[in-house]
């Protein structure tokens, strides 16, 4: 099996030699298909050997699918900048270039939050489905939440190791990021027709934060463990009141 390396960035000179690093020793091909970036992303991508393409983003659904059209091979790794691939799971894809009998493999991602490792609340395992066969699927899901949707009655293993995820150098970045997505996410919800009563506006929140930092044991993972219920509780609340200004607006 060939692999093709799957990457869309927008200014992540912070993160993409890191992630190009972890997959030279598994990928056969490597793209990286950018939004116009303005720091060192394009330097930093052909350094390392990566094919690099722009594509206007209109969308994380939509750039993916786009993207996957550009990789030279059917088995596609599909990562983010802000990605690596731990040493083992690199030895577990080995495995798989060498005898694969399955559609698609799924992998844990394991989360960097200010330095610290996050194993609760929700943040992990946190399985995703990166590596396939994309003759059998594409992206869908709502923006910003996409996910890999393979064919019915496609075969999925999960590999060993984990998916590195480095999300966020700072509090600051995280609340900047969740006022980003809501703001998609509340694009999304109001092109579906779907509404915000004043019940889920207020009770959503509390909700969020219950199952993150008590159901999901949040609170295992300290003081950064009550920033992410918070932060998260609060961007369930700005997603839904966005999306009452959108529908008010609307008439």
């Amino acid at each position: 099996m060939e692999i093709s390396v799957v990457i869309i960035t927008k200014n992540e000179e912070c993160n993409l030699a890191r992630c190009l690093a972890s997959v030279a020793s598994i990928a056969d091909d490597v793209v990286v298909v950018d939004s116009f970036s303005t720091d060192a992303t394009e330097r930093i991508a052909r350094e390392h050997g990566a094919r690099f393409v722009q594509h206007a983003f209109e969308g994380h659904i939509e750039q993916k699918n786009w993207a996957i059209t550009q990789a030279k091979f059917p088995w596609v790794l599909s990562l983010d900048a802000d990605e690596a691939l731990d040493e083992k799971l690199q030895r577990s894809i080995v495995k798989v270039k060498r005898d694969s009998d399955a559609t698609g493999y799924t992998m844990n991602r394991l989360t960097n939050y200010c330095g610290t490792w996050i194993r609760h609340g929700g943040w992990y395992p946190d399985v995703k489905l990166r590596l396939w066969d994309s003759r059998k699927g594409r992206w869908a899901g709502t923006n910003p939440h996409d996910r890999y949707e393979l064919e019915a009655g496609g075969q999925v293993v999960h590999l060993d190791g984990d998916l590195l995820h480095f999300s966020y150098n700072s509090v600051s970045d995280h609340v900047r990021q969740a006022d980003y997505f809501t703001t998609i996410a509340a694009k999304a919800y109001f092109e579906q027709g779907r509404t915000a009563p004043v019940w889920k506006l207020l009770l959503s929140p509390i909700a969020k934060f219950i199952g993150s930092y008590f159901v999901q044991l949040g609170f295992l993972d300290g003081y950064h463990g009550f920033l992410i219920a918070r932060i998260s509780a609060h961007a369930t609340f700005q997603k839904y009141k966005k999306l009452r200004s959108l529908r008010h607006s609307a008439g």
